[in-house]
C-alpha cells in the first residue's frame, strides 16, 4: 500500500527541517518509514498516515489545570508580554497554541490554521472530534486557536494554554484534545489554585490530570504546580493548605515527584510580615527557576522523546498490536466454526430427515431411484449438478464469515481505547478487516503482512533506536571527560 502524495511531501519537508536542526532525529524519520511499510501491509495505517506524523517534532510545553489557577498569567510572565487574557473567571474556552513569529505584532489565528496545516501535530484533529461528536468537527475554531509571539522565550518551542477544567465543562471532545496534547508534550505543567484548597471540588481534574498520568512511562514530564500560594500568607498556618493538596494528590496515587509552590510577582498580594514575605519570595524564586529551567530544557527532552516514541511504537507493534490482532482472528475463527456447525448441521439434519421420510435411505445404501440415477451419471454431469449445491454452501459460509466478523468488530468497539493502545485505536479494526475479508482461510493464524521480513524490520528499528540513544548521549553527555581534555 503506497503512501499518499501529500504525506510524502510532508515527510520530505520534515526531513529538510531536521537536516538543518538535528541530524540524529533526521535518521529516525527513516526508521519511522520502516515501521510505516510494515503497518501498511498489516492494515494498521491508512495510506495518508504515518507514525512520523503522530508525534510532535518541535519541543512542546502544555499548561493544564483548573479554572482561574493562573495558567495564562504564568505564560504571560514567562514570555514577557500580555499575550493571554487573564481573570478570576474563565476567560478562554479554547486551547491556545502559541508559537514564534518573526514579526513584533502578536496575531490570533483560527483553529483551521492548525487543523489544515500538516506541519503541526494538530493536523486533521477535527476528524477525531467528528468521530466523537457528529457535527463538532466543523467547529474546530471553537476548540483551537493559534497565537503568534515574537518573544525570544517562545522561539524554538510551542506552548499550549488549555481551557480550565471544570466538572460541568469536561466534554468528551475536550478530553480527547487534552490527551492528544499530553501525548505530544515534552513538558506538562499541571496548575492548581491555592485559593481553593477544597480538593473534593476538583475531583474530576484530579482524576484526569493526576491519576491517569502517574502510571505513564513518561510521568517525569509532569510538574504539579500549586499557584497563587501568596494568598495563603495571611493564614495562621499556610503549610496546612499545601499539606491538604499533597494529601489530595496522594489519594490519587501521586506520592512522589516534585510539588511546586509559586505565584506571580506582578500580581501578588501584599505580605506585611517581612520575614514571611522573604520566605515566600525565596521559595517562589527557587521553584520558578526550576520550572523555567525545565522549560528551556525541552529541546533536549524532545530528542529523547522522539527516539523513545520510535522504540515504543516498534515494541507495541510486536508485543501489543500483533498479539491482539491474532486474538481477534482466533475469536473470529471460533465464531465462524460455531456458525458453520449450527447452519450446516441443520442442513444435514434436514436432508437426512427427508431421505428417511421418503425412503431414499435404505440401511447402509442409497436405494432410491433418484440417488441411483445420480451415481450412474457421467462425472462431468455429477459436477454440473452438484455445483449449485457447492456454490450455495460457499455463499452461506461467506455470509457466516461476515456475520462473525461484524460480531468481533462490535465487541471491539465497546472496549476502552487503552485496552489495545490509543495509537492503534483506529488501526486495529482496519487490520482485522484486512485479514478477515476475501476468501483467506480462517485457519491461517498469522495476520496479513506479518511475515519474516516484517519481523526483521521491526527488530532492525529496535536496534536502531538503541543506537540513536547512544548518539544522543554522546552529544549531550561526556562521562569520561574526554571532551573537556580536547577543548583544553
Amino acid at each position: 500500500m503506497p503512501q499518499s502524495q501529500p504525506l510524502k511531501k510532508r515527510l520530505r519537508n520534515l526531513e529538510k527541517h531536521l537536516s538543518q536542526e538535528n541530524p540524529i532525529l533526521l535518521q529516525t524519520v527513516a526508521s519511522f518509514r520502516k515501521l510505516d511499510r510494515v503497518c501498511y501491509r498489516l492494515g494498521l495505517l491508512a495510506p495518508e498516515d504515518s507514525f512520523a506524523t503522530r508525534i510532535s517534532w518541535w519541543p512542546m510545553i502544555s499548561v493544564l489545570g483548573t479554572y482561574s489557577s493562573g495558567k495564562s498569567t504564568f505564560i504571560n510572565h514567562y514570555v514577557g508580554e500580555a499575550l493571554q487574557l487573564t481573570g478570576n473567571q474563565a476567560v478562554d474556552d479554547r486551547f491556545t497554541v502559541i508559537c514564534y513569529t518573526h514579526g513584533d505584532e502578536a496575531r490570533v489565528l483560527p483553529g483551521l490554521a492548525l487543523d489544515a496545516d500538516p506541519r503541526f501535530s494538530f493536523y486533521r484533529l477535527s476528524r477525531s472530534i467528528e468521530e466523537l461528536a457528529a457535527g463538532e468537527g466543523r467547529r474546530i475554531d471553537a476548540y483551537l486557536q493559534l497565537k503568534t509571539c515574537g518573544g525570544a522565550k517562545v522561539r524554538g518551542k510551542i506552548i499550549v494554554d488549555s481551557p480550565g477544567f471544570d466538572a460541568d465543562a469536561q466534554r468528551t471532545s475536550t478530553l480527547r484534545i487534552t490527551d492528544h496534547i499530553i501525548d505530544l508534550s515534552d513538558l506538562v505543567l499541571v496548575f492548581f489554585d491555592a485559593r481553593h484548597p477544597e480538593a473534593g471540588t476538583m475531583r474530576d481534574t484530579l482524576d484526569h490530570l493526576v491519576s491517569q498520568t502517574i502510571s505513564r512511562p513518561d510521568s517525569s514530564k509532569f510538574l504539579y504546580v500549586l499557584n497563587q500560594i501568596d494568598t495563603t500568607a495571611r493564614e495562621d498556618n499556610p503549610e496546612d493548605v499545601i499539606a491538604s493538596w499533597q494529601r489530595a494528590l496522594a489519594q490519587k496515587g501521586l506520592t512522589a515527584g516534585r510539588f511546586y509552590r509559586i505565584y506571580n510577582p506582578a500580581a501578588a498580594v501584599a505580605i506585611e510580615d517581612d520575614t514571611r514575605r522573604r520566605r515566600f519570595e525565596a521559595k517562589r524564586d527557587v521553584d520558578l527557576k526550576d520550572i523555567h529551567d525545565r522549560m528551556e530544557q525541552v529541546g533536549v527532552d524532545r530528542a529523547y522523546r522522539v527516539v523513545g516514541s520510535l522504540e515504543q511504537t516498534a515494541r507495541d507493534i510486536q508485543d501489543l498490536f500483533v498479539p491482539k490482532l491474532e486474538a481477534l482472528l482466533a475469536e473470529w475463527r471460533r465464531g465462524v466454526l460455531r456458525l458453520d456447525a449450527v447452519v450446516f448441521g441443520l442442513v444435514i439434519a434436514a436432508v437426512g430427515g427427508w431421505t428417511l421420510w421418503t425412503g431414499a435411505w435404505d440401511g447402509l445404501s442409497f436405494s432410491h431411484p433418484t440417488w441411483a440415477s445420480l451415481f450412474t451419471l457421467d462425472p462431468l454431469w455429477q459436477i454440473v449438478l452438484l455445483a449449485p449445491v457447492l456454490l450455495a454452501g460457499g455463499y452461506i459460509h461467506a455470509r457466516l464469515r461476515g456475520r462473525a466478523a461484524r460480531a468481533v468488530l462490535a465487541r471491539l468497539a465497546k472496549q476502552p481505547t487503552d485496552a489495545h493502545g490509543t495509537r492503534f485505536a483506529d488501526g486495529l479494526p482496519r487490520a482485522f478487516i484486512n485479514c478477515a475479508s476475501g476468501w483467506r482461510s480462517i485457519f491461517r493464524r498469522r495476520p496479513v503482512g506479518w511475515e519474516g521480513r516484517a519481523k526483521r524490520r521491526v527488530a532492525d528499528v529496535l536496534a536502531e533506536a538503541n543506537g540513536y540513544v547512544q548518539l544522543l548521549n554522546d552529544r549531550y553527555t561526556d562521562p569520561s571527560g574526554a571532551g573537556a581534555d580536547t577543548a583544553s
